[in-house]
């Protein structure tokens, strides 16, 4: 971290923290904040990932920029992929304010913004913008008024779905009421047949990702691992944030909302690795929550993941962070011999 982002983010500290959201936002799409230009990567850096190519298997996690007005930026932040959203078919306000809280003490946050976004077709108009690139993803949502939330879920597709190079299916959020219902094996299998059938129907036909929550049991992992090989979902993403309150010790512990950054590390590690043996490693899985450092992506990667990515870190080490985990994995992938798809898995049983 240089000079100039760690006073950056002393002065976004001292401010709400949903304003400085926004304002650090603002920044990136203003070109006030310092990035590397370009992508981290190397011959054993670049993988393939669900035919989408990746100079490097560090993402950003979506939640961040939901309105895609940073994209750009955020493409010349050192990531190797990027996911914006979530997106609902129409605007919403999401949940009332204050909805987002720093655990200082805990390296963690916890919010309950409630997928509020401008709505699918301003983010599409924007998406469709961006300039050629690493893949850039859209996360999909459902409003929270909707009278048919699966049906949600496909509407986004068909009027974002071209403008995006993967979409994940976000039944995960814990902020919207009654969503994560939506992992039962026969909800579920019923939404992503619609997903399907709707991207079917797109020109570019993009990959369709699905994102968990870390809070399901042992039996709930083998149904959504099930659901996946059949419906032809091609990536899932583990996992969102968790309800969980253990071990916190900050003030801002019992806030109501999803809990990610350094506390969720274990238990998102936990069901990576079983996820990753309910599939047999057949289906590509993507790491998250909790990534702080370069050992922590390792270890995700270890435990079954394809490529990892990254949030609440950035928000106390700055988007330096991207950069650094990247090119700190290549050296030490130098150094020990092996490639990405080496590394993949081979640690899994360190989680059981």
């Amino acid at each position: 971290m240089n000079i100039i982002e760690r006073l950056g983010l002393t002065a976004l500290h001292r401010l709400d923290p949903e304003r400085a959201h926004d304002l650090s936002i603002r920044a990136l799409a203003a070109g006030l904040v310092p990035l590397p230009g370009a992508p981290v990567t190397s011959e054993r850096l670049r993988i393939e990932l669900a035919g989408l190519s990746l100079p490097n298997p560090v993402g950003l996690a979506a939640g961040y920029d939901k309105n895609a007005r940073a994209t750009r930026a955020l493409m010349t932040a050192g990531f190797g992929f990027v996911e914006l959203g979530a997106a609902t078919p129409r605007p919403q306000s999401g949940n009332p304010r204050p909805r987002l809280f720093r655990l200082r003490q805990d390296a963690a946050i916890i919010n309950r913004f409630g997928f509020n976004n401008e709505g699918a077709q301003a983010i599409a108009a924007r998406l469709r913008k961006r300039p050629a690139g690493i893949p850039v993803g859209l996360n999909i949502g459902a409003n929270k008024d909707s009278a048919d939330r699966a049906a949600d879920f496909a509407e986004v597709v068909r009027i974002a779905g071209n403008a995006a190079d993967f979409l994940t299916v976000n039944v995960s959020s814990p902020n919207t009421e009654k969503l994560r219902d939506l992992q039962g094996a026969q909800a579920l299998a019923a939404l992503l047949t619609g997903v399907i059938e709707a991207r079917d129907q797109l020109q570019s036909r993009p990959p369709v990702f699905v994102k968990i929550a870390p809070d399901l049991d042992d039996a709930g992992l083998a149904d959504i691992a099930a659901v996946a090989r059949e419906t032809g979902v091609q990536a899932i993403i583990a996992t969102n944030t968790t309800l969980s309150r253990e071990g916190l010790s900050d003030a801002q512990r019992d806030q109501t909302g999803g809990l990610s950054g350094a506390p969720l590390f274990t238990r998102s590690t936990q069901v990576l690795a079983r996820l990753y043996r309910e599939t047999g490693g057949t289906i590509p899985l993507i790491g998250v929550g909790g990534i702080g450092s370069t050992e922590q992506a390792w270890q995700k990667l270890r435990a079954g993941a394809s490529a990892v990515q990254i949030y609440s870190a950035l928000i106390y080490q700055g988007f330096s962070l991207a950069a650094k985990i990247a090119q700190e994995l290549d050296a030490r992938l130098q150094r020990d011999r092996l490639s990405l798809n080496e590394l993949t898995g081979s640690g899994t049983t360190d989680w059981f």
